[in-house]
């Protein structure tokens, strides 16, 4: 078996989540924090570490959902398989009876008919490894555990790992208050970093709802870690949980700024939007040097100069005439007003970016939430337009 959790000299096989579409994106990130030995996986990317770089991971990683590490891996025949190996793991040395904990997992293995099956074989593995060994068992909590297992089953290999992240790393701890239909936190960081932005240029999302790519904007412009406002990582839960190593890491990274290395703004024809957006922004440092607009886009007035976009535009597809005419607009407000820049939009309404007009130089398809999107990218240049290919 690979990888026990006591101990942080021991190498450890760490999976990193992520969002389809972004295993590229993470790898990128990964090398620019100092990682450059990494594989690619589907939804994830693997790599060797310690605990010490599962802390700074879980605190500095702006793409990544969760972070895994492994227990062990092994080759199974049949269903009894599955639990007499899970049974052999000593969970006394992983996390207290006293521990909530739940089991999740992808299965793909004809041995099972039920992909429910296999996590109950391994939960119970774990109930009956405590009853043994201490006479009593641990809660199972399946909403808010404060250990989390999982399990990989491809045909027949099986990998099991806990889940040092907990709750997914999408929630940020920042967003006090939100709209009906917020950008997932993990996407939005994703897609300022697949868009290319070089962290200098104005940035302006003249839709930006409660603010949600403004601050991953700025959070990656200035240093600071997305997760700095977090509190809780399920790795604090397990009996190796190093306070003076974590607090090591966390005081290490930068919290406090004086200024930003560029301009960031944001509009929203929605007054309540605004308020919640300044709201969301008050938790940092860097939160009054955004400037918000309660205006709609097309009276949003771009600086001199190059400009970078960024936006999710609404969309609803219950009224598809409505949504053509507001990309429309986009599209007219995009020509007229940038003379030189770049606009990125994520939208589920393929008919709706069709009717932008512009010939988009990249399409990408990605996901928020369950939302099927696809992210397109424009290049905007006064009089070098490709106009009405889409």
């Amino acid at each position: 078996m690979s990888g026990t959790i006591q101990g942080f000299s021991k190498e450890l096989t760490l999976t990193v989540k992520c969002f389809f579409g972004f295993e590229e994106t993470l790898i990128e990130e990964l090398n620019e924090l100092g990682y450059p030995k990494v594989s690619k996986l589907n939804r994830a990317v693997q790599l060797k570490g310690t605990w010490k770089d599962v802390y700074f991971l879980n605190l500095h990683l702006r793409c990544a959902i969760s972070i895994l590490v492994e227990i062990t891996t092994f080759r199974i025949k049949s269903e009894d398989d599955l639990y007499n190996q899970a049974r052999k793991i000593n969970w006394s040395n992983f996390f207290d009876v006293k521990k909530t904990f739940a089991v999740r997992g992808a299965i793909f293995s004809d041995l099972f008919t039920s992909t429910h099956y296999p996590n109950l074989l391994l939960k119970d593995a774990v109930v009956d490894h405590f009853r043994e060994a201490a006479g009593t068992r641990p809660d199972v909590e399946l909403k808010r555990p404060q250990v989390m297992l999982d399990l990989y089953v491809n045909n027949y290999e099986a990998t099991i790992s806990v889940n040092t992240s907990g709750n997914p790393l999408f929630q940020r701890g920042y967003r006090s208050t939100a709209g009906d239909a917020p950008i997932n936190e993990v996407v939005a960081a994703s897609l300022i970093r697949l868009s290319g932005w070089d962290r200098k240029t104005t940035f302006i999302d003249p839709f930006c709802g409660s603010g949600t790519f403004l601050i991953e904007a700025a959070l990656l412009a200035s240093g600071i870690p997305s997760n700095i406002e977090r509190q809780h990582y399920a790795f604090k839960n397990f009996k190796n949980f190093d306070a003076e190593l974590w607090d090591e890491t966390y005081d290490s990274a930068t919290r406090i700024v004086r200024s930003l290395p560029c301009e960031i703004l944001g509009s929203d024809i929605s007054d309540e939007m605004v308020l919640k957006s300044r709201r969301n922004l008050r938790t940092f440092s860097f939160g009054r040097f955004i400037k918000i607009s309660p205006k709609p886009f097309n009276e949003v007035k771009t600086p001199e100069g190059r400009v970078f976009i960024l936006s999710n535009p609404p969309y609803d597809v219950r009224m598809d005439a409505e949504v053509e005419t507001l990309y429309q607009e986009i599209g007219s407000w995009l020509k007229h007003e940038i003379k030189d820049g770049k606009a990125c939009i994520i939208s589920s309404s393929i008919e709706g970016l069709k009717s932008i007009g512009l010939k988009p130089s990249s399409k990408v398809k990605v996901y928020n939430g369950n939302l099927d999107c696809s992210f397109r990218s424009y290049d905007l240049f006064e009089g070098k337009r490709k106009e009405n290919i889409t």
